[in-house]
């Protein structure tokens, strides 16, 4: 490949932050998602609105998903990246192995709920599927400091 060809890497993680900063907003932990196509155009965002909705499986990632399967007509998302800013639960990696998502971004390590690094360590076992490509730390300190803050707040009030 010439240099000419080589491709650029944007970050998408403004934009889940963008939505994760709307979560905040409805009272919902400050998540925000975002999956974007091979070709780099967004095809989902998403925010948490599992207090919204009622629904305990209303993560950022698996709204994010949802959408961009239903625009899609795909139950898989070969290819695509998804970008956000929290280190997926157990419950979203395992999301993001059956769609069959390509990369993996995200911003903020999750010790408590983690499912990438920490934690259930989901992409490490024998019955995952698929393992994307994982890029870590990406806007961390941003992700961190809109969690910090939302805590912090929910704290005081």
């Amino acid at each position: 490949m010439q240099a000419s060809e080589a491709m650029t890497f944007t970050s998408h993680m403004s934009l889940a932050l963008d939505a994760a900063r709307a979560a905040a907003g409805r009272g919902e932990v400050p998540v925000g998602a975002v999956i974007v196509s091979p070709d780099g155009h967004v095809v989902a965002v998403a925010g948490n609105r599992t207090r919204e909705q009622n629904d305990p499986t209303a993560h950022a990632e698996l709204l994010a998903i949802r959408a961009a399967c239903a625009a899609l007509g795909s139950q898989r998302l070969g290819g695509h990246a998804m970008y956000v800013t929290l280190e997926p639960c157990a419950m979203c990696a395992a999301a993001v192995s059956a769609a069959r998502i390509e990369r993996l971004y995200y911003g903020a390590s999750d010790p408590k709920s983690g499912g990438v690094a920490q934690g259930a360590r989901v992409f490490s076992h024998a019955q995952c599927h698929h393992v994307p490509q994982i890029f870590d730390g990406i806007s961390a300190r941003d992700s961190e400091a809109l969690l910090k803050e939302f805590f912090a707040n929910k704290r005081k009030g």
